[in-house]
């Protein structure tokens, strides 16, 4: 998710087209293209321009919904309704071929990574691979960073670990998603990364930035990346 605000100017975008299979956006303000996966201006008045990144969670609405009861839900568009993709958009893209075949040591094009880019390294975790540790705790860069999975067994955030401390999956998950304990000090935290008993109640771990994609798209954008492999 990227801001709007350019250089004092509120852009407006549309799709204009694809790069290597990513979108293209255009602003109408300035005519500048920008890259979706990156948030930068690659060609036009603007280029090299860097759209601010707005930190987002991609979660199962249920979850969403527990957390966030007052929350408002943008509608579906009626007049466009027949142009949506399907509910099974991600099955039927599975199967489609990419102009960039980036596959390496047991990873397909298409399979779904979970990037991070952050202090100053990129890591790819495979999104199958997270969901069925349900815990995973790692490195980006030089930084210790945890991945959660919601009690979902779908939904996924990342924090980092600055104390490098140990974490423990609770089974079954308490009410509140209550999904981990730490093992210093023995306190309970939930998805949001909160501890809401023991010890270290009220201290929430600070949240990673993480985007869901496609290895072939993840790996042409961030040709440097390693990439979690299970233990």
């Amino acid at each position: 998710m990227w801001s709007r605000e350019v250089d004092g100017l509120t852009l407006t975008f549309r799709l204009a087209g694809i790069n290597n299979q990513n979108f293209l956006m255009r602003d109408d303000q300035t005519g500048t293209y920008w890259q979706q996966i990156s948030g930068l201006g690659i060609s036009g008045p603007l280029k090299g321009k860097q759209l601010a990144f707005i930190h987002s969670d991609e979660l199962n609405f249920a979850t969403w919904r527990a957390e966030e009861p007052r929350g408002t839900v943008m509608q579906d568009v009626p007049d466009d309704a027949p142009s949506y993709s399907g509910k099974n958009w991600d099955e039927r893209m599975a199967s489609r071929p990419v102009v960039i075949s980036l596959a390496e040591n047991g990873i397909g094009d298409r399979d779904l990574m979970l990037g991070i880019r952050a202090f100053g390294a990129s890591r790819a975790f495979p999104y199958r691979v997270v969901l069925s540790e349900k815990l995973v705790q790692d490195r980006v860069g030089s930084e210790p960073i945890l991945l959660l999975t919601a009690s979902d067994g779908a939904s996924v955030r990342a924090f980092r670990n600055p104390d490098a401390g140990d974490f423990y999956r609770l089974n079954p998950p308490k009410p509140g998603d209550v999904v981990m304990m730490d093992s210093a000090t023995g306190s309970e935290w939930n998805f949001k990364g909160c501890a809401v008993a023991g010890k270290r109640q009220g201290t929430c771990l600070e949240p990673v930035p993480m985007l869901k994609d496609y290895w072939f798209d993840w790996k042409n954008y961030n040709p440097q990346t390693t990439v979690y492999r299970k233990p």
